[in-house]
């Protein structure tokens, strides 16, 4: 399975405990099966970049060893100008932020690739678009059994 993770996902990994975060588990697990070799990311340049101002934000003290973890993540990183086009394109169709959206168009340009968000906001706009799931639909887990073995343990 192919996999863009936006940091409203990612972020998850380092607020586990957290009582205002939903979808942890569901979270890990796609991370395990990444690590596992059944989820392939491919992400936006800014991916650490966005994750790590969270990270320095609200986990200072802990931001610099959350920040190597993040860095031992497996992912390609996807950056050219037709991802940027149709980052653009969407950010003003969908009235949304540029940030956000460039996540998506990753997902539309890579074959078999689907935006996993947790951010309902983006997902309830840009669901007609296609290629985005929100994190812990049963589809995600469904179409990938290694998923829903690893959110089960």
């Amino acid at each position: 399975m192919r996999c863009v993770v936006d940091a409203s996902v990612a972020i998850k990994w380092f607020f586990q405990s957290a009582p205002d975060e939903t979808d942890v588990d569901a979270a890990i697990a796609l991370l395990r099966a990444n690590r596992d070799g059944l989820a392939d990311f491919y992400q936006p340049p800014h991916f650490i970049a966005e994750v790590a101002a969270v990270l320095a934000r609200k986990k200072p003290d802990e931001a610099h060893a959350d920040l190597s973890d993040l860095f031992e993540i497996e992912c390609q990183i996807i950056d050219d100008a037709a991802i940027h086009q149709t980052a653009l394109d969407l950010a003003i169709r969908l009235n949304h932020h540029l940030f956000d959206t460039i996540y998506h168009a990753v997902a539309l340009h890579t074959p078999r690739a689907v935006l996993v968000t947790a951010d309902r906001r983006y997902f309830n706009k840009a669901e007609p678009i296609g290629h985005i799931v929100l994190l812990g639909d049963p589809a995600l887990t469904n179409s990938n059994p290694g998923i829903h073995d690893e959110h089960r343990a």
